[in-house]
């Protein structure tokens, strides 16, 4: 049996400003069409139907890790979520991966003591997905003869964004690895592809996780040995496994290619032409988006006249392009990106100066998720900002206080239960509560509709690190 595991962490940053560091591309509905509404981690596992797979295991960065669960549960796939307290690159993830599937086993008796893992980026398109499905079960015969496969992407283009895998002599439905390649200027890239001898490197595999973890062991031990420390002390929190942070964060940073793939005898490539994309920029998405007469690709309320070969994407307000060629077009509720798609590379650097302004941008959006809803930044000025709060039904804010700000509550739609202080009530539609600075509260949804709350806040300080958190159903309390 399969055990899928899901790579989905990163922070999407040339896909600014719609991806943040606090959720990004991987989190967003970006590749399908306007009405669906599939992220691309729910898209990734969906992917895997006509496959007989255990419930996936999804490794992510500890800050995502609600959005992660609550993406799973909201298309029935939730399967064990290892928490990352530190990126350290795919090496040691899927090193993680194979040392916990032993014990994810003994819960499933169906499952086989050493199972397959087919390790997937959480952020990729694939448009075919029986060809996806063709490839993997192509593949299935050699990981099950202890190769160690890589699934190769039977180029489109002279591509200079992609690395390459040279094949070798031909293997069942695969090839030898005869090299892998970096990133290669344009006459390498068209040689390439005139050749017929090259894969795009999707950084995709498949063996067996004995297989993989004796390979580790032998050309990167100190990776293997940090990894098997990392979870002599796991926590199992709800959903999630928390690896010891001390030791993780002692192991080297290094990809499975570099580590592993490009060391082994046993690495071979299996072609997959299923119309993958690694939606690596704001050109690759319009490269793989439904395009009009005109060549534009365009999401939201968009009117173009004249223009030709354009990315539109807006969230709620009108955007209207007059003769434009080739442009990126982006608008969010507190961002706007206008960029020459020949410039997209660019997009980064706007982002490290973001960064390095310790300017908001770079990581919340102004609507902000959280396990118990959502909250959206409306309105700030000198001490005072309104937002919008939603809750879902049966969600509960933690029990907390502030230090330096006082709060107004208005209900715009459903049932909220209220504590404020020694005191709990409910609120209605109309109705309003005040919960002055320093008076531990608490907001509960008991209803079955989402709770709507418009919430005035007023003090010195209003940033969000001004939470003393004395009771949390999701784990966030301090001691």
């Amino acid at each position: 049996m399969i055990l899928p595991v899901i790579m989905a962490g990163g922070s999407g940053s040339r896909l600014w400003p719609l991806s943040r560091s606090l959720h990004p591309k991987q989190f967003l509905a970006l590749t399908g069409s306007a009405s669906d509404a599939s992220t691309m981690l729910q898209t990734t596992v969906q992917r895997l139907s006509s496959l007989d797979i255990m419930p996936p295991l999804t490794i992510c960065n500890e800050e995502h890790r609600f959005i992660v669960a609550e993406q799973l549960r909201a298309i029935n796939k939730m399967g064990p979520i290892v928490l990352e307290p530190v990126g350290r690159n795919t090496a040691p993830a899927i090193a993680i991966a194979a040392q916990l599937s032993n014990t994810l086993n003994s819960a499933n008796p169906k499952a086989d003591d050493d199972p397959i893992l087919l390790v997937l980026a959480a952020d990729h398109d694939i448009r075919d997905q029986a060809a996806f499905t063709a490839a993997v079960q192509r593949a299935i015969p050699l990981a099950e003869q202890g190769k160690l496969v890589t699934f190769g992407i039977v180029p489109t283009e002279a591509h200079t964004g992609y690395g390459y895998i040279r094949r070798g002599n031909s293997v069942s439905d695969g090839f030898e690895v005869k090299e892998f390649v970096e990133k290669p200027d344009a006459t390498a890239a068209q040689g390439y592809l005139d050749s017929g001898e090259y894969y795009w490197n999707s950084g995709m595999f498949l063996f067996r996780a004995s297989r993989y973890l004796q390979e580790l062991r032998q050309f990167r031990p100190d990776i293997a040995t940090a990894c098997e420390q990392s979870l002599k002390s796991t926590n199992q929190d709800m959903d999630f496994v928390r690896l010891d942070a001390e030791a993780f964060e002692q192991c080297p940073d290094e990809s499975i290619d570099y580590a592993v793939m490009e060391k082994t005898d046993g690495a071979v490539v299996v072609p997959m032409d299923a119309g993958w994309s690694d939606v690596g920029s704001w050109t690759a998405l319009w490269e793989i988006g439904d395009k009009d007469k005109d060549g534009n690709v365009t999401r939201g309320d968009v009117i173009a006249r004249d223009s030709k070969n354009c990315l539109v994407y807006g969230e709620e307000r009108l955007i209207s392009l007059i003769g434009l060629d080739d442009l990126i077009v982006v608008d969010t509720k507190d961002a706007i990106l206008v960029a020459a798609k020949s410039h997209v590379q660019d997009v980064k650097k706007i982002v490290e100066q973001l960064k390095a302004e310790d300017r908001s941008e770079y990581k919340l959006h102004r609507e902000v998720y959280r396990p118990w809803g959502k909250y959206d930044s409306i309105n700030s000025g000198d001490r005072y900002q309104v937002k919008r709060i939603t809750v879902k039904p049966g969600a509960k804010l933690s029990l907390q206080m502030h230090h330096h700000r006082a709060e107004h509550w208005v209900v715009v739609s459903g049932t909220a239960k209220v504590t404020n202080g020694e005191k709990t009530f409910l609120v209605t539609e109309n109705e309003s509560t005040y919960i002055p600075l320093g008076v531990k509260h608490s907001l509960e949804n008991p209803g079955k509709v989402p709770l709507e709350l418009i919430e005035v806040q007023s003090g010195s300080y209003l940033g969000e690190d001004d939470i003393v958190r004395f009771e949390d159903i999701y784990g966030r309390a301090k001691s």
